[in-house]
């Protein structure tokens, strides 16, 4: 596949993955949405199915829609490195773009929210608690979870006469689906959960450009980047020489 549609199919991807993924958020956090005070269970599944969406649109690409994804993989020698920056401008801009057509179905919410400087969550991570060694330590966790499972599960091929063998993959994209509500169920609590760089930071420039009165806290935005991105390497490294069958 050709560098400009590797680009192509993981914006579109990605923009799909941050649309409904911020969407779920903003339906229960604006108060004159039907799905306001949905709660944290409403977010991690409409996050998860957004990853499930989104990853079966850009499958032709191999559905990475996450710069730790790409990273891990190359880590582990699965992508090469060449790609890698192709991949994540794709992710970048679609997951941006992805946060303004959000913000664009969402526009009359918006407008009549009577909190708006507490809007950012809508778009990007925050910490619960503030402390940045343990914040990224949350977000390299997490990331690791999901990144080492994407590495580890087999892929369908042919066993004994014939008859397929699935083992984890059985589900196709449906099964990541799945991990990413576990870890959100789990892990999400401390820091709400990145666990991937361009769903965080392309969403948070978006929010920064957009009219929405609002900090987009940039003080701790490198946290949900480097605590994915570190998560991955790790994943990545410890996945190495491992059998994948």
């Amino acid at each position: 596949m050709s560098a400009g549609q590797i680009f192509v199919w993981e914006l579109l991807g990605t923009a799909m993955l941050t649309l409904l993924g911020c969407g779920v958020v903003a339906n229960v956090t604006l108060r004159n949405s039907l799905g306001y005070n949905g709660g944290w269970l409403l977010i991690n599944f409409g996050w998860g199915a957004a990853v499930f969406i989104a990853a079966s649109i850009a499958a032709p690409s191999s559905a990475h829609i996450n710069p730790a994804v790409t990273i891990g993989l190359a880590v582990n020698g699965q992508v090469p490195w060449s790609q890698v920056p192709v991949y994540i401008a794709g992710q970048m801009v679609g997951a941006t773009l992805g946060a303004v057509a959000c913000w664009a179905a969402y526009k009359l919410q918006f407008d009549t929210h009577d909190d708006p400087e507490n809007t950012r969550g809508i778009f990007c991570t925050g910490p619960t608690v503030r402390n940045a060694p343990w914040n990224l330590l949350t977000e390299i966790i997490g990331t690791f979870v999901l990144v080492l499972w994407i590495i580890l599960t087999p892929s369908a091929h042919p066993g004994p006469q014939g008859v397929p063998h699935f083992g984890n993959a059985a589900l196709g994209y449906a099964a990541v689906m799945f991990v990413v509500i576990g870890i959100g169920n789990s892990l999400g609590g401390p820091t709400g959960y990145a666990i991937n760089p361009a769903r965080d930071l392309g969403p948070r420039i978006a929010y920064a450009l957009l009219p929405i009165k609002g900090s987009a806290d940039w003080s701790y935005s490198w946290i949900p980047v480097a605590g994915p991105i570190f998560g991955a390497v790790l994943a990545g490294a410890f996945a190495w020489g491992l059998p994948l069958t």
